[in-house]
């Protein structure tokens, strides 16, 4: 007799039992549930997503600084990196100008603070402060100081990406100086290293499901929807922008490599929703760094361009910061001069460049720019406290979007990405190569389960 199909109860346990992706989902709609229901209690489970978050950024740096080296190193051509480098930076320069170029126009066309007739002087600056914690965004020779480290153990402790990828240029440049013969350990112990940590992705990657179901809790449970109904108009216009910016992506994906965007979203899904629900794009970076390397991209590419992104290429931030001044300007009835929005894109280019890891960045870049036009009250900037962590969403989005085409643009530029190959896997003919892959991460807590 043929084998019959098991029952649809099986199958959906099965899928739960396998599928991140499925675990992922459920936990989100399990988060809203509860926070919406017992928002006290949803408050309690802040430990969860901040504890994923942690246990990720823990790994982030090393495995940056293993996978720049080892690429740099077989690479063989410090020149190509280089290269690869100064091209990165470029595109990143485009890509963020072109966000905040279209979110100065959705904001100009929708006017979504128009008629709101704020006084400004019963706003209070203090919740911002709060916000903040008192923090600073660095000027442009402070960032570039900053990002110089001034101890080499120094770099990982602070978790700063930057000072890790110089470092990581560094003993790479000096690995190929010296040769393989002079220094003949160290590459394999180095790619020993970077095998150590991605099993360790493996293990925090399981508790996954637990940190987003916590974060989504927390969000919900502390802002609840009704803040949707209050900023409606502004979260579509930023949501549309967003799509309208990501739709130019994907135009720009298929010109440069010929693959589709689509099909990368459906590769990076699991990651994706994962973004989603954490509100943080440092949680998937190590999965996504495997998987741009399973898609054809070098090592030395994805190694540079991918962290570097991070810093300098947040094009989800950079629209909303250009829709957020102008909302907040309108609100307060100040109308923004043709040389004056200038100067906001002008300002934004350099204040978005300095606002990774910092508390609040969002609204430090927003004070500073409302301080360089001199017509926006300061305070005007604590209308957006309300709406702020309901954007997070579209920046996280667009934010990771962004930086997965530069890597594929920059290699495609550079000759670094193997294009066959990436249409094998983005088509799923390599399905079997991608779970391969995929099953090199998650194993060895297997194994040690059993």
């Amino acid at each position: 007799m043929p084998p019959t199909a098991p029952s649809l109860p099986r199958r959906v346990a099965r899928i739960l039992r396998t599928s991140l992706f499925a675990q992922v989902l459920c936990a989100l709609v399990l988060g809203i549930v509860i926070g919406k229901l017992w928002p006290g209690f949803a408050a309690d489970l802040k430990p969860l997503g901040d504890g994923f978050t942690r246990l990720i950024k823990t790994i982030i740096s090393p495995l940056v600084f293993c996978v720049v080296v080892v690429g740099i190193a077989k690479a063989g051509d410090l020149k190509a990196f280089g290269r690869i480098g100064l091209k990165a930076l470029i595109w990143f320069e485009v890509a963020s100008t072109a966000a905040l170029i279209i979110g100065l126009v959705a904001a100009n066309v929708v006017q979504p603070g128009s008629g709101m007739h704020v006084d400004p002087s019963t706003l209070s600056t203090k919740a911002v402060d709060a916000k903040t914690g008192g923090a600073a965004l660095p000027s442009t020779t402070e960032f570039v100081v900053n990002a110089l480290p001034t101890s080499f153990i120094g770099a990982f402790a602070e978790n700063s990406l930057l000072q890790v990828l110089i470092l990581a240029c560094l003993v790479g440049a000096a690995l190929l100086h010296l040769g393989h013969t002079k220094v003949p350990k160290v590459l394999p112990a180095v790619e020993q290293a970077q095998e150590i940590i991605f099993a360790i992705v493996g293990f925090v990657m399981r508790l996954a499901p637990i940190a987003v179901f916590g974060a989504m809790a927390v969000l919900i449970g502390q802002y609840g929807l009704g803040v949707i109904k209050t900023y409606s108009e502004l979260i579509i216009l930023c949501y549309v922008a967003a799509a309208l910016f990501v739709a130019l992506l994907a135009v720009a994906l298929r010109i440069v490599t010929g693959l589709s965007l689509w099909k990368f979203l459906r590769y990076i899904r699991e990651e994706m929703l994962l973004a989603l629900g954490t509100a943080s794009t440092e949680s998937v970076m190590p999965r996504v760094m495997q998987k741009l390397r399973g898609a054809g991209a070098r090592d030395d590419a994805v190694g540079l361009v991918l962290p570097t992104g991070y810093s300098f290429n947040l094009d989800g931030a950079s629209l909303y910061l250009s829709i957020g001044t102008l909302f907040i300007a309108q609100a307060v009835g100040v109308d923004l001069s043709l040389s004056q929005q200038i100067t906001v894109v002008l300002v934004l280019m350099l204040t978005s460049k300095g606002m990774a890891g910092i508390p609040g960045s969002a609204f430090l870049a927003l004070s500073a720019t409302a301080s360089s036009l001199g017509a926006i009250p300061a305070g005007a900037v604590a209308l957006l406290l309300g709406v702020d962590r309901i954007m997070d969403s579209m920046r996280v989005v667009t934010n990771l979007l962004g930086n997965c085409v530069a890597v594929f643009a920059v290699s495609r530029w550079e000759g670094a990405l193997d294009v066959e190959q990436a249409k094998k896997v983005l088509d799923g003919s390599a399905a079997a190569a991608a779970a391969e892959s995929e099953a090199s991460v998650l194993e060895p807590s297997v194994r040690v389960t059993q």
